[in-house]
């Protein structure tokens, strides 16, 4: 069983709030728009950490992180990208890459809108966690964490970090 944090656009931006949400975790994964290097390596030093990178992402980011996670945890095929769509509006790309590596979880980032949404066609679970950071036009901040338990997903909830806006103590 293992217990997952998931998060993505966070744009430079970590707070308190995500923190404390994480730490119970036994993975962080972030679907892209990371930001900076700092965001990275604060997360990694809390938990093992497995990132993609995201359109904001340059430079020193892409070379630590690939466009692309693929890869198995108790038994269930997960793939992370940050620009993915969601079901019934996935990219060509994404439609022809969902064909070759059948994924039971599909995760992205980008749109800034939390969704999770079981998808019948590719027979996968389709989530975003919305927004973490505070940059775009997301009213609510927020995270996903669930658990993993012999390949199926169980206890997902958001957590709500809160409405976008400066919050003092910010990194």
């Amino acid at each position: 069983m293992l217990r997952i944090g998931l998060l993505s656009d966070t744009h430079s931006y970590l707070d308190e709030g995500i923190l404390n949400a994480l730490r119970d975790c036994d993975e962080i994964w972030h679907a892209g728009d990371i930001g900076s290097v700092e965001v990275a390596d604060t997360l990694a030093g809390i938990k093992p950490l497995v990132a993609v990178t995201g359109n904001i992402d340059g430079g020193i980011l892409r070379r630590m992180f690939p466009n692309d996670q693929i890869f198995e945890r108790e038994g269930l095929k997960i793939w992370i990208t940050h620009i993915g769509g969601y079901p019934s509006h996935y990219p060509a790309s994404i439609k022809k890459k969902m064909e070759e590596i059948k994924p039971g979880l599909f995760i992205c980032g980008h749109s800034h809108i939390l969704k999770v949404i079981p998808d019948k066609q590719y027979n996968l679970l389709h989530m975003n966690p919305g927004a973490a950071g505070q940059h775009g036009f997301h009213v609510y901040r927020t995270i996903i964490r669930f658990t993993i338990d012999q390949g199926k997903i169980k206890n997902a909830e958001v957590v709500e970090l809160g409405r976008r806006g400066r919050i003092p103590g910010g990194k």
